[in-house]
């Protein structure tokens, strides 16, 4: 979901939660990538889209 900081308080205040202060930012199964790292990005959405075992 994209969320635009400049004009959603509630988005901001949850960028500030996580200790950030600049986009974009990525938030991937509570893994916090910041700026545009695709690699990263690639092998967190790999690794999130494999069925989880409860």
């Amino acid at each position: 979901m994209e969320r635009d900081v400049a004009g959603d308080e509630t988005a901001l205040a949850d960028l500030e939660r996580l200790g950030v202060m600049t986009t974009p930012v990525t938030v991937i199964d509570g893994e916090v990538v910041i700026g545009l790292d695709r690699a990263r990005l690639e092998a967190l959405l790999a690794s999130s889209e494999r069925p989880r075992t409860p």
